[in-house]
């Protein structure tokens, strides 16, 4: 029997990180960006949708420049609400603006070995085990390929990672690993086996992608007609930008959203013009370069800030958006990563983001870590609760309650605490033993998360696919 999912619904508390006048401000920007600097579109079949819509085009650098109202008139044919099916319709995701789900990230390379401790490079085997794991957990609520499959051949990798995804798990499963028309058409014929059909697909998408755009202001030609093959059969499109300050954006914050954004719904907008009407979605990761380094940095205020201003973008689109949260900088469990992840979610949570990413990874996603994934689900299961607020009625002001006990007493014994008791948070992996316990044993919660993946590992088994499906699966892998 599939585990419940767990999703924060109607949230007690708001905030407001740009203000509508700031919005307008970052969108005409962006319109002007669009329109006088140009978006990159490296793909001969992306550059025909544009032409066929009056934007000027140039072959040579394959530079798109399209004027404010044929992106804004585009943008107004996407569906603001859509579901992203799953394999057992209880775990079906609606995306309508008042829910926030917890996926899985990737892809990462590398991974620290459940039983050996050891980091090594990831393979298909790890991909079905993650995953496996994920579908156990109920604060996972969809499935990103998590880790690369190095042991299979690149030009089929990503088929296979979503042949093991299906396999381990009833939940949707959203990928990113696809990087050309060919791989879509066979994931697309993949996709309709498991749903029961194209048509079937179309009305219940148990897939979808999520694609890079190639900061600043470009797209990735792969990706790009991937992605009209897959709005084609009404597969989920997004779009996420990587934006890093001072290096593929300008230094400032605003900056960044602004070349940020023109990628994006940029890109969105091309869909609409493609395919009117497909579903598509606003993703972002954006962050900061370090200033030591330059590098991609993967935590710290500006990755928070970004992360709940980027929300307020797709809401002003009218579009779900896909969030870079989790996925810390640090290159192991620790404070740091307990920082970036509460920090980065619960930004992203209180201005209710659809989807969240990147439970489990370390290093800025490139390393995955078992113990990461059940210590930020732990962190998500604070912020699920921190979101519910607190309920203020006859019932939990307790006035009867406080009267039968008055002072002196305590409220041990009473039924009203018999019956509100469940509610309040238990952790799973904080450490709230006496001292004297911890001093004994000195194991934390990597001790515990570990041990608690092995178990999950070890005992959990979604319900399987049909057998012949898997061949019929393999099949097409192979002739693609």
């Amino acid at each position: 029997m599939p585990r419940p999912i767990k999703s924060i619904t109607d949230p007690r508390l708001k905030l407001e990180i740009l203000s509508p006048e700031d919005v307008r401000r970052i969108h005409e920007a962006t319109l002007e960006v669009i329109e006088t600097v140009g978006v990159r579109f490296p793909s001969p079949k992306a550059l025909e949708v544009w032409e066929a819509h009056g934007a000027q085009v140039d072959r040579n650098t394959m530079i798109v420049r399209a004027p404010g109202h044929l992106i804004e008139d585009a943008l107004k044919k996407a569906p603001p609400v859509y579901t992203l099916a799953a394999r057992d319709p209880a775990q079906d995701l609606p995306l309508d603006g008042n829910h926030v789900y917890v996926g899985t990230d990737g892809c990462g390379v590398q991974i620290i070995d459940l039983y050996t401790g050891e980091r090594r490079r990831s393979t298909l085997r790890d991909v079905a085990e993650i995953v496996r794991v994920a579908d156990y957990l109920e604060e996972v609520a969809f499935i990103w390929v998590p880790v690369s499959a190095q042991d299979r051949p690149p030009e089929t990798r990503g088929l296979y990672e979503l042949k093991a995804a299906w396999e381990n798990t009833t939940k949707h499963v959203q990928t990113e690993s696809i990087y050309s028309e060919r791989e879509a058409r066979a994931s697309v014929e993949m996709a309709a086996l498991i749903a029961g059909g194209r048509e079937e697909l179309r009305r219940r998408p148990v897939l979808s992608y999520a694609l890079c755009t190639a900061p600043p202001l470009g797209q990735d030609p792969g990706t790009l007609e991937a992605a009209l093959v897959a709005a084609e059969a009404g597969i989920p499109v997004g779009f996420m930008t990587m934006t890093s300050c001072g290096t593929t954006a300008p230094a400032t914050l605003a900056g960044n959203l602004v070349v940020g954004n023109a990628e994006v719904i940029s890109a969105l907008a091309m869909i609409q013009l493609a395919s009117p009407g497909a579903p598509v979605f606003y993703a972002a990761a954006q962050t900061a370069m370090d200033l030591r380094t330059g590098s991609y940095t993967g935590g710290g205020p500006e990755d928070f800030l970004f992360g709940a201003a980027s929300n307020v973008l797709a809401d002003f689109y009218n579009v779900p958006l896909s969030m870079g949260s989790f996925a810390t900088g640090a290159k192991e469990p620790n404070w740091q990563a307990g920082i970036e992840n509460s920090l980065s979610t619960f930004m992203a949570c209180v201005v209710m983001s659809d989807m969240l990413l990147g439970v489990g990874l370390l290093h800025g996603s490139r390393i995955w870590s078992y113990e990461q994934m059940l210590m930020d689900c732990e962190i998500f299961d604070i912020v699920y609760h921190m979101m519910k607020g607190i309920v203020v009625d006859d019932e939990t002001l307790a006035l009867d309650v406080i009267r039968a006990v008055g002072p002196g007493g305590n409220f041990l014994a009473q039924k009203h605490t018999h019956k509100h008791m469940r509610e309040l948070w238990v952790p799973k992996f904080m450490d709230r033993r006496p001292y004297e316990e911890w001093e004994a044993k000195r194991d934390d919660a990597r001790d515990w998360a570990r041990a608690m993946a092995r178990q999950i590992l070890e005992t959990h088994q979604p319900e399987p696919l049909d057998p012949q499906l898997s061949a019929e699966l393999e099949r097409i892998i192979a002739k693609a």
